[in-house]
């Protein structure tokens, strides 16, 4: 069996992990040994579903697992709730945000490196069809060289887990798997409820739209040729990639992310913080984890 613990189950990523554990047979070798939650009613609801088991603390499955699944909603206590599994060498999904901190996601990130610690993680969005399709279409230079283009998702700038790091993540990681992690620059703007952000790459801008508490999705890539762009609807197959990715792991494959790049959009969040702050134009900072 494959033994794991979810902890942080306050959002919607445990309650779809543990769905596919409990009705994907290529799953049936997994077994949730407890789950965990500041928030105690979120915890229950799960042991009420699902029937897995509440652990009295976050640390209470150390030595007792094979993988970990991080998904607080809050990105301040992702650290905190790996420390004490770092040391048994299990692969772990870490949920965005990284970390809501770029001094702790270099520090988490090292922990992680000199642990063997296998990741992998981040906004499902990522994993959207559109996404992956103007990925892809970027790299293959389709009707010609690209121009731009424009991304929309949420914010939740006022959400009390974190601030911005709480949603900024699915915009920025949605930009940043299109067009590329490291952006040179950028410049945010805040107009009413509404944070524009102008990714600065080497040969074109990507104009990032950020709606407050208006949950919609959209991307759109413009070439020389041509334009491509549609709504993004999440739904349940994100996650069952994610899941995926996360079992590869289980199985012992390699990660398929860089420590650096799994940490970028923490500092890409960061620079837009300090943007909106200064009302200037933010460098990107790139460390070497």
């Amino acid at each position: 069996m494959k033994r794991i613990a979810i902890l942080g189950c306050e959002n919607s990523h445990a309650n779809n992990f543990l769905k596919q554990i409990k009705e994907n047979p290529a799953y049936a070798n997994y077994e949730v040994v407890g789950v965990h939650s500041i928030d105690e009613e979120a915890s229950k609801a799960l042991r009420e579903e699902f029937g897995v088991p509440v652990l009295d603390s976050y640390d209470a499955a150390v030595g007792k697992i094979d993988g970990l699944i991080i998904t607080a909603r809050d990105g301040k206590y992702h650290y905190e709730y790996a420390k004490p599994y770092i040391e048994s060498g299990i692969p772990m999904f870490i949920d965005k945000p990284i970390t809501a901190d770029p001094d702790e996601a270099v520090e988490f990130m090292r922990a992680l490196r000199d642990g063997g610690i296998r990741i992998c993680g981040g906004s499902s969005l990522c994993h959207a069809d559109t996404v992956i399709a103007q990925r892809e279409s970027v790299l293959a230079e389709k009707d010609g060289k690209t121009m731009g283009g424009v991304v929309r998702a949420p914010l939740k700038s006022d959400s009390p887990h974190s601030g911005i790091y709480f949603y900024a993540p699915h915009l920025v990681e949605m930009v940043c798997t299109i067009y590329g992690k490291y952006p040179k620059s950028l410049k945010a703007f805040r107009v009413d409820r509404q944070v524009t952000v102008v990714f600065r790459y080497d040969s074109y801008d990507v104009v990032g739209i950020f709606t407050d508490h208006s949950f919609k999705y959209y991307a759109a890539r413009f070439s020389e040729g041509g334009s491509e762009g549609e709504v993004v609807k999440v739904s349940s197959y994100m996650f069952e990639r994610e899941f995926s990715e996360f079992d590869a792991l289980m199985n012992g494959e390699a990660q398929t992310v860089s420590y650096d790049d799994f940490i970028s959009s923490v500092f890409i969040i960061d620079a837009i913080s300090k943007s909106l702050e200064s009302g200037e134009e933010v460098a990107v900072q790139k460390y070497k984890v």
